[in-house]
């Protein structure tokens, strides 16, 4: 990072996520001035930090033949998802935009071949939005580089480890399809905000998309073992056929945190996640952690 005041400037869309809660601290102390930017009204508590709602239409930018707030802004990261980043290219544009760091997922792979037509839908829509991101910034001069995650865990706010404990707190047990034993690695979200981090940072990284994955490989089983422990409680795991998980589906999508849940993610628990991380490790000197969790990762 250059010491021009200017080129200190960075802008992070989805700044309220749970990966946007440890990146902004990051970025602080590592000396950055931010403007983090959110559809939600946030009131400061980090004068470090300068807020900015976003606005609901898309077209705001379009509109507005110069920005309310000309101060350049060379730097931005997106933690929303990549598939809502075009509504803000005019933003980017206005702003001097001139390295853009975007958060996507491996989920463009793991559900492409998806027994379910609306997850086949996400990996479609992953995979064009990356698509629309990288031409955009290469006809525009502007350097991009793409983090996908995998099975983002953390603080007790992700949608992956802490739905398993959640659901365990709920029942007492958890439900595995046959043994369950597909491969997974963990991400912890503060590794993510690294990444992110050193992307930005990193000279030599651009213009370059890198799957980011946790520091050890755990079997899916294991990995729901290690949240009983964590929770203090003795493994209730009951092992059902794909006709029972159709079967159960039906009464748990009567409840709201179930609705979304489908046969094609019991299916999953038998295949293998796993990503390379090894050019993540050689450009971006990532770091991660092994799958190790503690009370504060899991909802209270």
């Amino acid at each position: 990072m250059t010491n021009n005041p200017v080129q200190n400037h960075i802008g992070v869309i989805g700044a309220t996520s749970l990966t946007g809660t440890c990146l902004l601290p990051l970025l602080t102390k590592a000396g950055w001035q931010v403007k983090a930017f959110s559809r939600q009204i946030i009131e400061p508590s980090n004068e470090a930090v300068e807020w900015q709602q976003l606005p609901l239409s898309k077209h705001y930018f379009k509109k507005s033949s110069s920005p309310r707030n000309p101060d350049v802004i060379p730097f931005w990261i997106c933690l929303a998802p990549v598939w809502v980043l075009p509504d803000y290219f005019d933003l980017l544009n206005l702003q001097g935009v001139q390295r853009l760091v975007v958060l996507s997922s491996t989920s463009r792979f793991t559900k492409d071949n998806s027994t379910d037509p609306k997850e086949q839908a996400v990996a479609q829509r992953l995979t064009n939005a990356e698509t629309h991101v990288q031409n955009w910034a290469e006809s525009h001069q502007v350097e991009w580089i793409i983090l996908r995650p995998t099975l983002i865990y953390g603080l007790g706010q992700d949608k992956n480890i802490s739905e398993i404990a959640r659901f365990i707190h709920r029942f007492g047990f958890f439900p595995l399809l046959g043994q369950a034993n597909g491969l997974r690695q963990p991400i912890y979200v503060g590794d993510v905000a690294r990444a992110c981090l050193a992307a930005v940072q990193t000279p030599g990284c651009a213009n370059h998309a890198y799957n980011i994955s946790g520091g050890e490989i755990i079997s899916y089983r294991d990995m729901v073992v290690r949240v009983f422990n964590t929770l203090s409680c003795r493994p209730r795991l009951l092992t059902i056929p794909l006709w029972a998980f159709r079967l159960a589906l039906i009464f748990l999508r009567c409840l709201p945190r179930y609705r979304q849940w489908t046969t094609a993610m019991a299916e999953r628990m038998n295949q293998d996640l796993v990503f390379d991380h090894n050019e993540a490790i050689r450009d971006l000197d990532f770091k991660p952690k092994e799958f190790i969790l503690a009370k504060e990762d899991l909802p209270l």
